[in-house]
């Protein structure tokens, strides 16, 4: 994996104080959300505590940090373009980040399955996001809940069905 790139705001020690002149605040957060997206799909993490003092959040060597509510703002900021969802509603610490939208995902995969003559078979979930078919897709690794959000609305679309079976969940795609 080669090293994440960080945008030259990463370095610019106002980026991690939330500005309060409206422009700037917008293109600041646009600027945040983005790099959230970037940094959590080169780690392949589709999980984040905002808690943690991450190098997302913390650029040890201006010894800056964004502030929690900062990282709040900017995650809920994620969540209404459907790119972010908090895993615990109320403390908003932890969350799903999707750097592809769940209905984007479900496009992605949905097309993986028709490209790979995958319709009319049963695969497993596993096999999905770990398996041989599946490594160098985007969507190897993906995190098991979220690929359970994207499926559900492939199966709400009639294009797939989810099945357990024994202790094993698995998708037959149409």
């Amino acid at each position: 994996m080669s090293e994440f790139q960080w945008p030259w705001e990463y370095n610019f020690p106002p980026f991690f104080t939330i500005q309060l002149h409206g422009k700037t605040k917008v293109q600041q957060i646009a600027t945040w959300k983005s790099l959230v997206l970037n940094y959590q799909k080169s780690q392949n993490q589709s999980i984040l505590n905002i808690n943690e003092e991450t190098p997302l959040f913390y650029n040890e060597k201006l010894n800056r940090k964004l502030s929690l509510e900062g990282r709040t703002l900017i995650l809920e900021e994620l969540s209404k373009t459907g790119n972010s969802c908090a895993i615990d509603k109320q403390r908003k610490q932890q969350w799903e980040i999707y750097w592809h939208t769940l209905d984007e995902w479900s496009t992605i995969i949905y097309n993986w399955a028709q490209a790979s003559g995958m319709t009319n078979t049963v695969c497993t979930l596993f096999e999905l996001t770990s398996g041989d078919n599946t490594v160098g897709e985007e969507f190897y690794g993906l995190e098991q809940n979220i690929l359970l959000k994207v499926l559900k609305i492939l199966e709400s679309k009639g294009k797939c069905e989810l099945i357990v079976f024994d202790d094993n969940e698995g998708v037959k795609f149409f």
